[in-house]
């Protein structure tokens, strides 16, 4: 077989129509080689011909989608120098559109010999254990395709795995549950659209592997987060087979998902590989280049920088490094359509030397791209290394994970003392931790639980994790929840804890919908999903994790529908611009009012009382000091909150009749009624300075009659 020059971009294996070109950087190879292989297996060999500012190159005439492929690397092999080519080990293309199988863990596969870890290389063939890469068919039809670009004010965001939505929902046909098509599936896009979310972030998606440590233990990498192909959605969850047909299929679950006006973001993991330390395998950038991709002790090249606890560390500093993560980003935007990405341990993306750099060389590039900087971006603003810890930090036109947030929440409700001032910052938006910057609310993606931790059945049912089925002896996992059984560890009979832990719930989620910023929802919680006191899902690709589509809480789901559309009806709850607390225009009336009990306004004083578990919010309709996109003012109805963490019933007197002469319920989550939203409208209501009796750990809404 004949190989031309080709070119050294782009980098991958890019079909043209008349054949393929390759192309693979590597500053440390001495001689790269092209291995082609047949449906049997047989392997062809082919030296890239030509090698252009360290890119490997060739292009083969004729060559078409569906040719498995993969890489030998020859140069130098030099732990001490951090090198480690090994030209016995099938490497994968870093920019593979397409994976084909998943690694067999042989010794083969790793790099060294197992009676020496610190001599010479193996010389094992890796090539019958490995995946190989698969060239893919560029070309799709996206003629009709429309982004939703919800504002990120209106944005409501689901957090779900693509294999545990499905895998059990009888409502799905059976060949797609667990897989892209059923995401896209008429049952589930029904269901997310009378959910009323605006965007679903999936678990990752990138190909990753399932570690050997996990398999040894029967178990499986269900999360995702090991990835070994930044441009190839994950073989698995493809119903076509692991021809390159994941890609197309991916492809139409994202078309189908906009029709219905759901964005698709990515959960995406940049900050490290599945390659592990220096005893971990060899299956793509380890052998191709190994001190360009990975970040080394600088003492001890041979060893690793681990920000991350997995082993190692992406090297952000190599500029064929950030390359490849923006070209990856560009690649699922533009030929993906993709809406956006959360970036996960993305202080570990912010590193310089040691310390986290704020303005580091990747945010100044997604800063300045194009295409990267127009889509939803949102970090998980920290890592495992010192000062990785990063929550408000990020540059302007970024969304955090607000883990503040979700801690003082989950305190409040709980009961804990703390200072009222906290969570009144948290429900507004957290202005002290973004408006300085020049951030708006939505800088805040506000969540109660996510994939790792407890679910919120399992946030009220359980002090304690219970993770023996991970093999770990109870150890993984976080040990500090800031969970409360409400009285009993796990199941119960006792009617009084399990109408309590109805309520909690009802008061997470409330809480949640009608804070200022972006509402992120843990998937299944809607509907009472529990993992038994498993807060460490990440092996449990089983029942554990998956949704039962059997055990669903109607109340609850109907109560969370109810508030979604609150949310979207009433545009108080998702203002773009922080409150002031003023008055506005020389009036009585602030946009934001804080209340005791009494019905007095609360003082400087009053925020730093620690016992305190009990406060109202006015929250001004009519000031809410925006326009719409023709330039028109927003106005909206005013509302009253009233929140009870204490454990006893409290009397609260209604704001003076300057700031409303009736009110009216609209829910109240001690009974779980929703009047209003049941459209049973009680048109006389409650007088301004009324007596209302609340309930112990309650929250009620109040809509103004005015």
């Amino acid at each position: 077989m004949r190989i031309w020059p080709g070119r050294t971009y782009p980098l991958g294996a890019t079909y043209d129509g008349a054949g393929t070109n390759f192309a693979l950087f590597s500053e440390v190879a001495e001689r790269v080689e092209l291995c082609l292989f047949d449906t049997s297996g047989n392997e062809q060999r082919l030296d890239l011909p030509e090698s252009t500012g360290s890119v490997w190159h060739g292009y083969l005439p004729g060559l078409e989608p569906g040719q498995r492929y993969g890489y030998r690397v020859h140069g130098p092999w030099d732990p001490a120098r951090g090198h480690r080519c090994n030209p016995a080990k099938l490497l994968l293309d870093p920019y593979a559109r397409a994976i084909d199988g998943l690694p067999t863990w042989n010794p083969a596969i790793y790099p060294y010999r197992f009676d020496d870890p610190e001599g010479g290389p193996s010389g094992g063939d890796s090539a019958p254990y490995m995946p190989r890469g698969i060239v893919t068919n560029p070309y799709f039809d996206w003629s009709d395709d429309r982004k939703p670009n919800i504002p990120w004010n209106e944005t409501i965001v689901y957090e779900v795995h693509v294999k545990g939505f499905t895998q059990s929902n009888a409502a799905v046909q059976p060949e797609w549950r667990g897989k892209y098509a059923g995401l896209s599936s008429p049952a589930a896009i029904d269901y997310l659209q009378k959910l009323g979310v605006t965007a679903v972030e999936l678990l990752p998606v990138h190909q990753f592997v399932h570690g050997q440590h996990v398999l040894d233990k029967k178990l499986r990498n269900y999360w995702g987060y090991d990835t070994i192909g930044f441009f190839a959605p994950h073989n698995e969850y493809s119903s076509r087979g692991q021809r390159g047909e994941q890609v197309q299929e991916f492809r139409q679950m994202v078309k189908t998902l906009h029709k219905a006006n759901i964005e698709v973001l990515l959960d995406v993991v940049y900050n490290h590989t599945c390659e592990g330390n220096h005893l971990g395998p060899m299956l793509s950038f380890k052998g191709i280049d190994n001190v360009a991709y990975y970040r080394t002790v600088k003492e001890d090249p041979r060893f690793y920088m681990d920000y991350t606890g997995t082993g190692n560390t992406f090297n952000m500093r190599h500029p064929h490094v950030l390359q490849l993560l923006m070209d990856s980003l560009r690649y699922w935007i533009e030929e993906m359509h993709v809406d956006g990405f959360r970036f996960d341990l993305a202080s570990t993306l912010a590193r310089g030397l040691h310390d986290v750099d704020r303005l580091s060389a990747f945010f100044d590039l997604i800063q300045q791209d194009p295409v990267v900087s127009k889509v939803k971006l949102i970090a998980e603003p920290w890592d495992v290394g010192e000062g990785g810890y990063q929550v408000g930090n990020f540059p302007p036109q970024w969304s955090e994970w607000n883990g503040k947030y979700r801690d003082t929440v989950r305190d409040y409700w709980r009961g804990e003392n703390a200072r009222l001032g906290e969570f009144a910052y948290r429900f507004t938006g957290s202005s002290d931790l973004y408006a300085e910057s020049g951030r708006r609310p939505f800088a805040s993606i506000n969540f109660i639980t996510a994939h790792d931790g407890f679910t919120l059945f399992d946030l009220v049912s359980y002090n304690e994790k219970h993770n023996q089925a991970n093999g770990e002896e109870n150890r993984d996992g976080e040990s500090h929840n800031r969970s409360w059984n409400c009285g009993a560890e796990g199941p119960t009979d006792d009617a009084t804890i399990n109408a309590l832990r109805e309520q909690q719930k009802r008061n997470f989620i409330a809480t949640l919908l009608l804070s200022q910023g972006v509402p992120m929802l843990n998937a299944g919680d809607e509907l009472g999903r529990t993992q038994q006191g498993n807060n460490n899902g990440y092996c449990q690709d089983t029942g554990l994790s998956w949704f039962d589509w059997t055990r669903v809480d109607e109340d609850l789901l109907e109560f969370t529908r109810a508030l979604m559309r609150l949310r979207k009806d009433h545009p108080i709850f998702r203002r773009r611009r922080w409150f002031q607390g003023r008055a506005i225009h020389g009036g009585e009336v602030k946009d934001l009012a804080w209340f005791k009990p009494d019905g007095a306004e609360m003082s400087d004083e009053d925020w730093n009382v620690g016992f305190a578990k009990s406060l109202g919010v006015f929250l001004n309709g009519g000031a809410i000091a925006r326009t719409d996109f023709r330039g028109d003012p927003i106005t909206d109805d005013s509302f009253y909150m009233v929140f009870n963490a204490h454990h006893e019933k409290l009397v609260f007197t209604l704001p003076p009749a300057h700031f409303a002469a009736r009110w009216m319920r609209v829910f109240d989550t001690s009974t779980g009624d929703l009047p209003e939203l049941r459209r049973a409208r009680n048109r006389q209501g409650l007088p301004a300075g009324g007596a209302l009796e609340v309930a112990p750990r309650a929250l009620l809404l109040l809509r103004s009659l005015d």
